[in-house]
């Protein structure tokens, strides 16, 4: 699929404020004050300003409060009614910790889990494609948790926790990777299923559909030649999770080893975004011959 900066960026940064949000809420850091407020503030410039983005890839943003009406069946419609929840909760529980130098901890429990939630009901919308079969699996919901709740930790000074994350979090990636890569071919998806002309032979495209691109080509179809996805894997786990926890267990002062973990972290989530998206194999490339 088109890797959308828009996307990409709403993908990365929004996890990464929820993330910071869930450790806040939970307490694992409680500062009042001034440094309540630093601390807030940068969580919801990550969390609203993904959000923010998120919308430059709507044709019509003007439409995007509509989406929030279908709810009952929609993981977008449950993502933007989960992030408008937590956002609200979590500014009652900062309130308390800005103004009042008080810890409200269960609006804050409330407001952490409902941080973690906008990170699933985001995670879902693409694991219930049935048209991605790479992104329709368990490792799709998994690895958005794992990595907003290790960004997070890492942004909230959780240091252990925030390596241990990581190295889990490369674990799995390679994981969901190497099984991505056969999960089109597993799904048997084909050019034959998809016209319904399976029983009287192979089937191919005579010619292409049209002369020239359209929308679905334009948003659908992305080819990452096989060479040049590698170096980019090998990049991204360097970046987002090797070096952040080499850096977080040398003998050295965190605060300071902290800076380069989150500025390489971040680099290497930018780069798995990218790959998420440039990968994704959406099966309307069948009827182009992009497959």
């Amino acid at each position: 699929m088109h890797p959308a900066a828009s996307v990409i960026i709403f993908n990365t940064f929004s996890g990464l404020g929820f993330g910071l949000l869930f450790w806040l809420g939970l307490g694992a850091l409680v500062p009042t004050g001034m440094s309540a407020f630093i601390w807030f503030t940068i969580a919801y410039l990550f969390a609203v300003g993904g959000l923010i983005a998120s919308t430059f890839h709507l044709g019509h943003p003007e439409r995007a409060i509509k989406a929030f009406s279908q709810w009952k069946t929609s993981w977008l419609s449950r993502e933007g009614i989960c992030a408008v929840f937590a956002l609200v909760v979590m500014a009652i529980y900062g309130a308390g910790l800005v103004f009042a130098e008080t810890r409200l901890a269960f609006v804050g429990i409330i407001g952490g889990i409902a941080s973690l939630g906008v990170v699933f009901t985001t995670s879902m919308i693409y694991a219930q494609m049935k048209t991605v079969p790479r992104w329709r699996h368990w490792t799709t919901p998994a690895m958005y948790l794992l990595l907003s709740i290790g960004g997070g930790a890492l942004l909230s000074a959780q240091i252990e926790i925030a390596a241990m994350l990581f190295v889990v979090g490369g674990i799995l990636q390679i994981f969901a990777w190497t099984s991505g890569d056969t999960r089109f071919k597993a799904s048997g998806t084909t050019i034959e299923t998809a016209t319904g002309l399976g029983h009287i032979g192979k089937v191919r495209a005579f010619e292409p559909p049209h002369t020239g691109t359209n929308y679905l080509m334009r948003e659908f179809i992305h080819q990452v030649g096989r060479k040049h996805a590698d170096k980019l894997r090998v990049i991204t786990i360097m970046l987002a999770f090797v070096l952040p926890a080499i850096l977080l267990f040398l003998p050295f002062n965190h605060h300071i080893m902290a800076i380069p973990a989150v500025l390489s972290h971040i680099a290497g989530v930018l780069t798995l975004r990218w790959l998420f998206f440039a990968q994704a194999e959406h099966v309307v490339g069948l009827y182009y011959g992009k497959r």
